[in-house]
């Protein structure tokens, strides 16, 4: 019998195509659907559907089925709602940007499960990221870009740690999407054509801050929109509301373009400029973890950074400052440096490290 691996599925086309692929590769493979929607109500769970609804729960039984392999739902309510919904409703009012789907794989489709899958007597889990494991040379476990840049997921994983790493297969990552699609037809999948969720699982609508409104006790009030040296401008609906780089939805008769390049949790302002005071050449980030690399050890280092999801990323120069945080000093000035969101270093397609923007 093969070594056994429990592989984390959300109905989607990859997560199924990644239990046929480690199935075919010789292991016993368990698929696991991870209920993390807090709603008790079926009829709620099954029109926000995502990763967590009733549907993708039906999907990934079918496709389980198909496959032959034995399938379970396993309760992650309580993690969920403490590492992502309250992470993400405090980061909101704090001023701050979060991103949930990094703090989800790190505590939730990482830490919970494989915790509780290594209970089980599994020695992996997997998932249908579009991302590659790796060992390095020098002995770490780093993530690699997969081998299509269109679907690359490698900036939402900087977060994982060796333990979790060392004990992760990501088969779908050698694969382009259409390759994946057409193994998903030839093998009779009923999800082969299913569409991608591209929103937050739990606010399908994108109205985070009606979410949070809904969702939390207290929710900033409304303020003043200010410029770099305090004076008012207007009214703001409160903070939640806002972004840096934000353009849209300020409601601000300037007479030229303006944009959202601070906000203010303490005095509960939302600072406004020019495009120009959008950009920044340089960053701090703490909460760092290392992959690659253990760290820098007072060297300074050359790498490619992404401030988010769909940046491109840019060339930029490293240095750990003596309280563990990482300053980065780009080449050229970066548009809307978001408090909240994540920095990633990568070196060639490996990702070094990242941490959390200041």
């Amino acid at each position: 019998m093969g070594k056994k691996v429990v592989v984390g599925m959300s109905g989607g086309v990859d997560s199924s195509v990644a239990a046929f692929l480690l199935k075919e590769q010789g292991y016993e493979v368990i698929g696991v659907t991870m209920q993390i929607w807090q709603e008790e109500d079926d009829q709620t769970v099954e029109e926000n559907g995502g990763c967590c609804g009733l549907s993708a729960v039906e999907d990934a039984r079918r496709v389980a089925g198909t496959l032959g392999i034995p399938y379970y739902v396993m309760n992650f309510r309580r993690e969920f709602k403490e590492h992502v919904i309250d992470y993400f409703v405090q980061e909101y009012r704090n001023g701050r940007t979060p991103n949930p789907c990094i703090a989800c794989n790190r505590f939730v489709k990482w830490e919970a499960l494989l915790d509780r899958s290594l209970k089980i007597g599994a020695d992996y889990i997997a998932t249908g990221h579009y991302a590659r494991v790796e060992q390095l040379p020098n002995g770490r476990f780093a993530i690699r870009n997969s081998v299509t840049a269109a679907k690359d997921q490698t900036y939402a994983l900087y977060n994982l740690t060796q333990e979790q790493l060392s004990r992760t297969l990501m088969p779908v990552g050698d694969h382009t999407k259409e390759e994946i699609r057409e193994i998903a037809e030839r093998i009779g999948l009923p999800v082969a054509q299913k569409k991608d969720s591209m929103e937050i699982c739990f606010i399908p609508d994108h109205d985070y801050a009606g979410f949070i409104e809904k969702t939390a006790k207290r929710v900033p009030p409304a303020g003043n929109f200010v410029d770099q040296d305090g004076t008012i401008l207007g009214r703001h609906r409160g903070i939640t509301h806002y972004t840096v780089g934000q353009r849209k939805g300020l409601n601000l008769s300037m007479g030229r373009p303006v944009f959202v390049t601070e906000i203010r949790p303490e005095t509960n302002e939302v600072v406004i400029g020019d495009e120009r005071q959008v950009f920044s050449d340089s960053l701090v980030c703490s909460n760092v973890n290392w992959m690659a690399v253990d760290g820098l050890h007072g060297e300074e280092m050359e790498a490619v950074v992404k401030i988010r999801y769909s940046h491109k990323g840019a060339p930029c120069r490293l240095r750990e400052l003596p309280d563990g945080r990482v300053e980065c000093q780009f080449e050229t000035p970066q548009r809307a440096v978001t408090p909240g969101q994540a920095a990633v270093f990568y070196q060639e397609d490996h990702v070094v490290g990242g941490g959390t923007i200041l």
